[in-house]
């Protein structure tokens, strides 16, 4: 439900904020005031095309902002998240800037977006209908998934399943085509992933061998250097006739008999100390490697080769020991992916067809599925055509099952056919010409479809156009309908349809200081009387006019309390 509108520098709309309520509003006025200025916007907000035509004159960018409860609409909530957005806490805040030069800027929830993620989601919570200009109900691409979302669960729950079966299809046909355009890169392909994973496997690589390795190397190539040091080293700290462990012993033991004496004697002895027993725990550590150290020149040669296989691995596979078993664990679960591709119990080529001749059987039952909704929304539609005094047309809906054609929605085709006049042939849809009579078609499908398009916010721009008395009053019975399942903004030159109306605006045109303005009202119930009044006798309102709007108001009281009763 579209809930705030906020508009600045729009065409001939300085600055304009109104905020909507539920069920049905009616913006009425004189033509030319800006009714449908009111609906450009929200249509840009919606995503249509912008232009620097809409910047009022003199400004230096016209600025748009919609505020959506979509609470109750889980397909926006879907669309959003395909874009990695979120409805927040329900509310979807639409903005869009459109500049002189062109440049043109939306957001959805402060996050910038295209203009085509703009149409995205703002189709999903408007849905504009304009005199020519029927939007989803005139694209005969639209009419199946209208046709399965009247059917409900009987078609809807087949359609998931054959869905999801088409995507495995999908999933083989596509590994079956990879494979057939060509068996010989499939096949090298596979040999050299065997080789590698061979490789790899056999080598059995340990993430910090390499530095393990290359340390135990270093250690063994240079052997007589270590040995010479560690000997040469231990000797001098253990020689008989000038140990320089005795030596700084005496030393120390000569410094403790005067400590006492002061202090720097006191931390020279300290130190002295601790020289002593720390070159006694290095003379411990010399002779424990001395012990522990010995040749073996054929494990040099061991390790020599060992680094020699892990260079040549990381020469192929990567530029560290860790890349190599990245690399091997990566080409692991394509050979698997690919052996299970070749193993499979009927082979592909057997699993496509299988999936094929799966997915042909649940089409026809979606077909048959489909032809029984199909009977019973024309059913429908009729009833309601009835209703709009357009009983003698017949409204059709055209299954065409295809013959070994799997599309992701079925094996159907689907157009909606309308005859208008006894003798005369059926039409589709979109080539029906009257205005008048699209209007109310439009009007009788969209009553039908209205619980299950899931659009929050239904915009009629002047579909009333052309007609009048009786049949004026039927379409307003029916836009008020509509606005039972979802909001409803009208513009109108009717008074039987601004009567229906739960809420009315009142557009109107001024001048100040030789600027073109557009204000809009929210009327008051007298105010409406008024406003009916005026359209019911023009220029002139008279006290007749008066009651008569009156009275039309209290009949549309009632007639609505019955509507929505009944529903």
């Amino acid at each position: 439900m579209l809930q705030e509108l906020e508009i600045h520098d729009f065409a001939i709309i300085d600055q304009l904020q109104l905020s909507f309520a539920d069920r049905m509003t009616a913006l009425t006025g004189e033509t030319g005031a800006g009714k449908s200025i009111i609906i450009d916007a929200v249509s840009l907000l919606a995503g249509s095309r912008g232009s620097s035509d809409f910047v009022r004159t003199g400004a230096t960018k016209a600025t748009l902002e919609g505020l959506f409860d979509a609470t109750s609409n889980p397909r926006t909530a879907a669309v959003m998240s395909s874009f990695g957005l979120q409805p927040d806490e329900g509310s979807v805040l639409l903005s869009r800037e459109l500049y002189e030069n062109g440049r043109n800027i939306c957001r959805v929830n402060g996050h910038l977006v295209n203009t085509a993620t703009l149409r995205a989601i703002g189709e999903t919570l408007v849905d504009i209908h304009g005199q020519n200009e029927h939007q989803q109900l005139m694209h005969a691409e639209t009419h199946l998934g209208l046709l399965d979302a009247f059917a409900g669960a009987p078609v809807l729950d087949l359609l998931a399943d054959y869905q999801t079966r088409y995507a495995a299809y999908q999933t083989a046909a596509k590994a079956l085509r990879k494979k057939q355009a060509n068996e010989q890169e499939w096949a090298q392909r596979l040999d050299m992933l065997t080789f590698q994973v061979d490789e790899i496997s056999s080598a059995d690589l340990q993430p910090d061998e390499a530095t393990t390795l290359t340390q135990e190397r270093d250690r063994l190539a240079n052997y007589q250097r270590i040995s010479d040091a560690l000997t040469g080293s231990y000797d001098i700290l253990n020689g008989e006739e000038a140990n320089p462990l005795d030596q700084i012993a005496s030393a120390m033991e000569q410094m403790q008999g005067i400590a006492h004496l002061d202090t720097d004697f006191a931390s020279i002895a300290s130190d002295l100390q601790t020289a002593y027993y720390s070159l006694q725990d290095t003379q411990s550590a010399l002779s424990r490697q001395v012990d522990d150290l010995e040749w073996d020149e054929g494990r040099l040669d061991e390790v020599e080769k060992r680094l020699d296989l892990i260079s040549q691995l990381e020469r192929k596979y990567g530029n560290s020991v860790q890349d190599v078993i990245d690399y091997g664990e990566k080409a692991k679960r394509e050979l698997a992916s690919m052996t299970a591709t070749e193993a499979g119990d009927e082979g592909l080529e057997g699993r496509v067809a299988s999936e094929k001749k799966a997915l042909i059987t649940l089409g026809h039952q979606l077909h048959d599925a489909r032809e029984k909704a199909a009977e019973q929304l024309s059913t429908a539609i009729h009833k309601q055509l009835a209703a709009l005094y357009m009983a003698k047309t017949v409204f059709s809906v055209r299954l065409t099952a295809l013959v070994d054609e799997l599309r992701p929605d079925g094996t159907d085709s689907c157009e909606f056919y309308i005859q208008t006049n006894p003798g005369e042939a059926a039409k589709p849809l979109a080539k029906i010409a009257s205005g008048g009579e699209l209007s109310r078609i439009m009007l009788a499908l969209k009553t039908i479809f209205a619980e299950t398009d899931g659009v929050t916010s239904i915009i009629f721009d002047e579909v009333d156009t052309g007609v009048s008395g009786r049949v004026a009053q039927a379409i307003a019975n029916k836009i008020s309908q509509i606005a039972h399942h979802s909001q409803v903004l009208c513009i109108t030159h009717l008074p039987q349809v601004a009567a229906m109306s739960d809420h009315e605006y009142l557009i109107t045109k001024k001048v100040t200081h030789g600027r073109t303005m557009t204000e809009v009202t929210k009327l008051s119930d007298e105010a409406r009387v008024h406003e009916i009044a005026r359209m019911l006798a023009g220029t002139e309102v008279t006290q007749l006019a008066l009651e008569h709007a009156q009275e039309m108001l209290t009949m549309a009281a009632q007639t609505k309390a019955k509507l929505h009763a009944s529903a």
